[in-house]
C-alpha cells in the first residue's frame, strides 16, 4: 500500500508527498486496510488532518471505507459530514472506462499487435514491408507495438497503423504467410 498527501503549504502552493509504503500481507480484508492505513497516519502524526480519501474501486477498498469513516466520525474530524471523506479514483474509473471501449474493437487491436509481430520477427519482413511503404510513400515506416497492459500505450500503436494501413493490404498480397491483415472496414 502506498500513502500519499496532498496539501496546501502556507505559500498557497500544492504540496504531494509519499508518506508510506507499507507490505499488505494477504488476505487484503478491509480490517487489514485500515489497520495499516492507519498506523501510517499516525506514524506521520496526520491521523487528525485527513479530509478526503482517494483509492481505487477494489471492493475491499470499499468495505475499508465503512470502519474508517466512522472512527473519524467518533473523533469529530470528519469534514463537511463525511460527504467528501471517499473520493473514488478518477485515474482507476478512467482507466475502467478505456478497457471496456478497448473490448469492443479488441479483435481488431489484436490484428494490429499480430501485425507488428509478425513483420518484426525476421529481417526479411521488415525489408519487404519498409519496400512497401517506401513504395507507397508513406509517412511513417516503422510500425509501433504497444503494451497490452498499459491501454494508453495503443493509442500510438493505431496511430501509426492508421497512418500504414494501405502498407498493410499491398503488403499481404506479396506475404502469403500474413493472415492477420485488417480488412478495410477495420
Amino acid at each position: 500500500m502506498a500513502v500519499t498527501a496532498h496539501y496546501i503549504d502556507s505559500q498557497w502552493k500544492l504540496q504531494k508527498r509519499v508518506l508510506s509504503f507499507l507490505h499488505l500481507p494477504p488476505p487484503h480484508t478491509a480490517t487489514e486496510i485500515v489497520d495499516t492505513f492507519y498506523k501510517a497516519l499516525c506514524e506521520w502524526g496526520v491521523e487528525d488532518k485527513v479530509f478526503t480519501i482517494s483509492i481505487d474501486n477494489a471492493s475491499n477498498n470499499d468495505r475499508a471505507m465503512k470502519p474508517l469513516k466512522d472512527s473519524f466520525r467518533v473523533k469529530k474530524k470528519l469534514f463537511f459530514g463525511g460527504r467528501l471523506f471517499h473520493v473514488r479514483c478518477c485515474a482507476h474509473i478512467l482507466n475502467l472506462m478505456v478497457k471496456d471501449g478497448i473490448k469492443s474493437v479488441e479483435n481488431i487491436i489484436n490484428k494490429i499487435r499480430d501485425t507488428v509481430s509478425f513483420v518484426n520477427a525476421s529481417e526479411a519482413r521488415l525489408v519487404r514491408f519498409s519496400e512497401v511503404v517506401q513504395q507507397l510513400q508513406l509517412p511513417t515506416k516503422k510500425l509501433v507495438m504497444d503494451c497490452p497492459t498499459r491501454w494508453n500505450s495503443t493509442y500510438p500503436m493505431l496511430t501509426v497503423a492508421l497512418r500504414l494501413r494501405e502498407a498493410f493490404f499491398s503488403y499481404n498480397e506479396r506475404e502469403v504467410a500474413y493472415v492477420a491483415c485488417p480488412t478495410e472496414e477495420e
